[in-house]
């Protein structure tokens, strides 16, 4: 039960905030238009009938269950090219909030993140616990991180991760950001037994879920790729956290 309301929380947050900037993320539909209630007699036969059950049966292939793996605090540049490596071997893509200095001090790795489909998310520029700092400190934490990772992709970031999960709502209509939470968290920064966080994660690990990793560390990384290998066996598809978000 308390992982389901970690799941319902981590979502909502993420509509709540898509409503209040516009609906510009795909959650809103267009109104269809109103239909007049009228149906005009017809004759459907046999075949017709046959050919239109084996349509609907055919459109309807059951899809495997998505799930996202997400990095925080990188990049670095000793353990990220090794989990890019291993996630491109692979054909995995994940998404990466990223602290604004360490992607000026890694502009390859931030390129390559880019250049190989993963999304590229927000951290902030300097880790900072943004509700213990003013709004306009907290904003400007962001927008340099933004600018920081455009200067060397062309892209802005459409969503962050708040440091410690931590947000503010009042920054929700200043920005067009996103914030994105998880719903499996290893703590995989608190230890160094890749079975441990192996275990933690596969063993909650369900349809749908964000799962939060780091990118600094040597365990987290080989814990990652043996996190990949062992939910791609039971038919888990990687996504990154916009196609999550808008399947």
């Amino acid at each position: 039960m308390k992982k389901y309301w970690k799941k319902i929380l981590a979502y909502s947050l993420v509509l709540i905030v898509s409503l209040a900037v516009g609906g510009q993320t795909g959650f809103l539909m267009e109104n269809a238009d109103d239909v007049d209630g009228k149906v005009e007699p017809d004759i459907i036969r046999g075949e017709e009938f046959a050919e239109a059950a084996a349509y609907v049966s055919s459109s309807m292939v059951t899809e495997p269950p998505k799930i996202a793996l997400t990095f925080d605090d990188g990049p670095s540049s000793s353990w990220t090219p090794i989990l890019l490596d291993g996630l491109k071997e692979r054909g995995v893509k994940a998404t990466f909030f990223l602290i604004g200095e360490n992607a000026k001090k890694n502009p390859d790795l931030v390129k390559r993140l880019d250049e190989e489909g993963h999304l590229i998310g927000n951290h902030t520029y300097h880790h900072v616990e943004i509700t213990k700092v003013s709004n306009e400190a907290a904003y400007q934490e962001i927008m340099d991180a933004d600018q920081e990772i455009y200067s060397i992709t062309g892209k802005h970031t459409e969503y962050m991760r708040p440091p410690f999960g931590l947000w503010q709502r009042d920054l929700e209509l200043e920005l067009e950001v996103m914030p994105v939470m998880w719903t499996v968290d290893p703590l995989d920064w608190t230890t160094e037994n890749v079975d441990e966080i192996v275990n933690k994660v596969v063993t909650e690990a369900e349809e749908n879920d964000i799962i939060l990793l780091h990118d600094c560390y040597k365990s987290s990384v080989e814990a990652a790729l043996r996190i990949v290998d062992i939910l791609a066996e039971r038919g888990f598809e990687f996504v990154t956290v916009d196609e999550l978000l808008m399947n």
